[in-house]
């Protein structure tokens, strides 16, 4: 699976950011998918999850309410709706293919990972 992700930019505190990730490969309704982030100087962590058919979706604490994730499976993508923004949002977010039958917020749960899109949020 080649994820590619797209849709990062700079925002103002409170602003909305929608963020796009395209599969191609394998069968990408087969995966369930994530995103993640990584700040400088700070380690990635986990931020939202979907299951292949998108029934179950799972969220970082601090983006609950703020940010929802969603894909299309007849588009192979999968999206990041990000609103309220902070600058504590600020990092590089990668979109990631879980491994099969996998669902989760670790990085080893997932075995495909998108090149990043910078997201910059301003006070």
């Amino acid at each position: 699976v080649q994820l590619q992700a797209s849709g990062g930019g700079l925002v103002q505190a409170g602003g909305s950011l929608r963020l796009s990730c395209a599969a191609s490969g394998r069968t990408f309704s087969s995966y369930a998918m994530g995103w993640f982030r990584q700040a400088p100087g700070k380690d990635r962590e986990f931020v939202a999850a979907i299951t292949w058919s998108g029934s179950s979706t799972y969220y970082k604490d601090s983006v609950k309410g703020r940010f929802t994730i969603s894909r299309d499976n007849a588009k192979n993508t999968v999206y990041l709706q990000m609103n309220s923004l902070k600058p504590e949002d600020t990092a590089v977010y990668y979109c990631a293919a879980a491994r099969l039958g996998y669902y989760g917020s670790s990085d080893w749960e997932y075995d495909y990972w998108g090149q990043g899109t910078q997201v910059t949020v301003s006070s």
